[in-house]
This record gives C-alpha cells, structure tokens and sequence, in this order.
C-alpha cells in the first residue's frame, strides 16, 4: 500500500525548476524518493539550486526549451543518463500581463512559444523514452487562466487554454503507450513572478475577495498535487485538469 504513495526510485525531469511552482514540485519528488533532473534557462540559477540540494538525488542543467537544440542535447543527455523516463512536468512558463490592444506580435509569439509550443515539442520529443517506462506520467502546468478570464493578458489565456486541450488529446492518444497525461491549474500561488500582483494591496485584496479560502496558495501545494497525478495511486488517472485555486473557479471572477 505505502508503494502506491510514493515516487520512489522514479526517474522524473522538471523544465523549470529553479524557482517557485518548479523549485516546489522539485523539492516535493525529491522528499517523496523520486530521481529528479530539473532543467532552468539560467545557468546560475541551476547550479544555486544544485548547491542548495548537494547530496540529494538530483541533477540538473540550462536549458532553454523553447530552442529545438537545446531541447535535442536535453534529450541525448537524459537518454544517456537513464534510458527511459517515467515522469515529464512541463511546467517552465511565464507571462507579460499585458492589455490585448497592447500586445505585439513579438510578445505573442515568445509566450506562446514558451507556454504552449515547448510543452507540445517536449512532450511529443520524449514520447520515446516515456513509451520505454511502461508507467509514465506527464503533468503539464497550465493555468485557472485558460479556464475563465482572470485579466492576466489573451496571449497567456490561449497558451493554457491549448495546454489544457493538448492535455486531454495525448491523455487518449498515449493511453496505449502506458503513459498517463494530467494538468494542473493553479490560481494565485505565492512565487517571484506573481510577487509584483501580490505586493499591490488594492490587487491582493481583490484576489482574496475572489477566493473562498481566503488567501493565496503555495508552492508546495501546488507540488502535492502534482506529485500525486505521478504516483502510482493514481494509475487510472488521466487527461483531467486538477485546479489548485483555493476554490476560485467556483466563486468566478
């Protein structure tokens, strides 16, 4: 029974894993026994990070996912280092929070490359080596966003919107392969990059007066959800969108 609450000896990779929801879900696989390799675009950032884990299970090194190089030379390095992969978290991502008549082309094409496009070439990318584990997982981080409108900008709204539908299509396209896909949509969470919405009294309150719990979420509950879609207790589990929003969805914006 206890083996179906772990992860232990799971080979996971996390993009994205050097600071909030990211850093979160690493810190969580790692205490629940999985064998976890993060990936960040900063370099710096990664080997603080390793710093910080020195004599965990883990590795981790740059990688910019939304350039099919880098992603290739990810791959090769996993391949060689493991062979087969049981768990991929799409979870690099980020936002510009912008009006939509104010948004330029430039601006749409980066986040959806980043949000959308990389999640769709990682996944498709390590379909072979997730194939090989027989018990994988893919859990993608999306967004409330993609679900209702939460003013944070249409070009992040449609990139989650599509992780959500991506989500439910390899979750039937992949059920073949043993390869379970599932997301979660968190609402505020505290991280580095909801700080300057957080730190703004007038928008704080209105997020709290927006959420039936009455504050804003975690990091590390954002991960426990994660970790959960990945375990094996969740085995028949799949192409569902778990929010983690403190019961916002529910409550509308």
């Amino acid at each position: 029974m206890n083996n179906r609450w772990n992860l232990k000896d799971k080979k996971a990779l996390i993009t994205g894993g050097t600071k909030g929801i990211g850093k979160g879900i690493v810190e969580e696989f790692l205490e629940l026994g999985a064998e976890v390799f993060f990936v960040s675009r900063n370099k710096d950032d990664v080997n603080r990070c390793l710093d910080v884990l020195s004599g965990k299970n883990v590795k981790g090194m740059s990688c910019d996912v939304t350039d099919r190089k880098s992603r290739v030379k990810l791959f090769e390095v996993i391949e060689q280092e493991w062979g087969s992969l049981d768990i991929l978290i799409n979870n690099a991502g980020t936002n510009t929070r912008q009006k939509t008549v104010e948004s330029t082309e430039d601006d749409f094409d980066k986040l959806l490359n980043l949000n959308m496009k990389s999640v769709f070439e990682m996944s498709k990318l390590f379909h072979s080596l997730l194939k090989k584990s027989g018990d994988a997982a893919i859990v993608n981080i999306t967004s409330v966003a993609g679900m209702t409108s939460v003013g944070t900008g249409a070009p992040y709204a449609i990139s989650k919107a599509a992780i959500n539908q991506l989500t439910r299509y390899l979750a039937v396209e992949w059920a073949k392969n043993a390869i379970r896909v599932n997301a979660v949509a968190p609402w505020y969470i505290r991280t580095p990059l909801t700080e300057p919405v957080l730190s703004n009294e007038e928008k704080l309150n209105s997020i709290l007066g927006r959420t039936p719990a009455g504050r804003v979420g975690e990091a590390s509950e954002v991960a426990a959800a994660v970790a959960f879609l990945c375990m094996p207790a969740a085995s028949y589990i799949t192409g569902e969108c778990i929010a983690v929003d403190g019961g916002f969805l529910k409550h509308g914006f």
